[in-house]
């Protein structure tokens, strides 16, 4: 796509953004809500966007099916009051709609494998009508405008203005994980996308010291409009937000394991099963039959898989198909 039908579709984008920002007076509440005051406060909303980027990790959705369920979450909170102990419900039914209207990702969980994963206390029946009503609350259409549509815009610009000895140096792939930790904060929901994106963009190229980049975003805010004093104070916020997340004091959502909780009667039936295991005779070498090894060795091995596992890596007890999609 050439210069002049990137700043096009800019524009086009920037003049519908308004459209898809949360009220400003719903975050405001949240935000004021203390973290015992009985409503959704911004730990409790900060928490479950990480929730949702471990399971769009384990799950393997895009990035922008992760960055629209953040989009469609913020909204729905600034809308409606919402309690507590409903919140994982919105927090997945988000997920759900977003990996649904997403390009990317060709290949789709069911609700039921995202609660059976998440380790939900509802059923799918039960997030089937909270999506109806996330639907139709925030009127949802086709696709939404978010940061992650400006970064993939202002990428764009940016490498087709620069010389080719730069464009290995500007990373997307860094520039959608450092948009990422930024959601993870509410603060940045307050932030228009076109400037969150921009304020992304010129931080990574301040980065890389590339002045021809540097310069391509002073094109681009002029030609947005974008208020100086604006994008300064987003910009500051984006230094602080990476500067912590790249601390080795942060515990990034991405680290952390999906744990696979037993109940006490499972527990106590898988202790009473192992004790009372009667001996089994002893097979004889002279007999082994090497055609059966194979499948031998699974079921021999199957009841030796962990508890819990990384995102990185799913264990053995993930279905099959999971474990092929990582």
């Amino acid at each position: 796509m050439d210069a002049f039908k990137l700043m096009k579709e800019l524009r086009a984008n920037y003049e519908q953004e308004g459209h898809y920002i949360p009220k400003e007076t719903g975050l405001n509440l949240i935000e004021s809500t203390s973290q015992n005051g009985g409503g959704i406060s911004a730990k409790c909303r900060d928490a479950q966007v990480e929730d949702l980027w471990g399971l769009s990790s384990f799950f393997a959705y895009s990035t922008q099916t992760f960055v629209l369920a953040v989009n469609l979450l913020d909204r729905f909170l600034a809308l409606m009051r919402v309690q507590p102990k409903h919140l994982s419900c919105v927090g997945l039914s988000c997920l759900h709609l977003a990996a649904q209207r997403s390009t990317l990702d060709s290949t789709l969980s069911s609700g039921h494998e995202l609660i059976r994963i998440g380790q939900r206390r509802f059923t799918a029946s039960d997030l089937s009508r909270m999506e109806k009503i996330v639907a139709e609350k925030l009127h949802l259409t086709a696709s939404a405008v978010t940061p992650l549509t400006f970064l993939h815009l202002y990428h764009q610009v940016a490498l087709s203005q620069s010389p080719s000895s730069r464009k290995e140096v500007l990373s997307l792939d860094k520039l959608e994980a450092q948009l990422k930790a930024c959601l993870c904060r509410m603060s940045f929901s307050k932030a228009k996308p076109s400037v969150l994106a921009l304020a992304l963009l010129r931080h990574e190229i301040q980065a890389v010291q590339s002045d021809d980049m540097l310069e391509m975003t002073h094109h681009v805010q002029r030609h947005l409009k974008i208020a100086d004093g604006e994008l300064e104070h987003w910009g500051e916020c984006v230094a602080r937000c990476l500067s912590d997340y790249e601390s080795p004091r942060c515990s990034r959502p991405n680290h952390r394991k999906l744990l696979w909780v037993v109940s006490r009667r499972t527990a106590h039936n898988l202790q009473t099963s192992s004790c009372c295991a009667p001996d089994l005779p002893t097979i004889p070498e002279a007999g082994w039959d090497h055609s059966q090894s194979e499948d031998l060795s699974e079921d021999l091995s199957s009841g030796e898989e962990s508890l819990s596992s990384s995102l990185e890596g799913p264990g053995g007890y993930f279905p099959l198909h999971l474990r092929r999609r990582r």
